[in-house]
């Protein structure tokens, strides 16, 4: 199956708790009938690959409010410095 880019990479600072923040790269895309949410850091090693739920496509601002949800609860342990 082909990738359709919904989102190509865009790089954003995204804030986490107590004033930390995560620089990432983001894209969206959809494999199939399934709408993907790819992060990395920004030297392009892979943090997570978000399964959105079907039918799910979001202005830009949007996936940003997303991404920082993710980060917070799925990587954001990684960025404790």
């Amino acid at each position: 199956m082909t990738n359709e880019v919904i989102q190509d990479w865009t790089d954003s600072t995204v804030l986490l708790k107590f004033g930390e923040h995560a620089d990432v790269r983001y894209k969206v895309y959809r494999d199939g009938d399934k709408l993907f949410q790819e992060i990395r850091d920004p030297d392009d090693t892979p943090i997570h690959t978000l399964e959105l739920p079907p039918g799910l496509a979001m202005e830009t601002r949007s996936y940003e409010v997303l991404l920082r949800y993710v980060l917070l609860e799925v990587a954001a342990g990684e960025f404790r410095r």
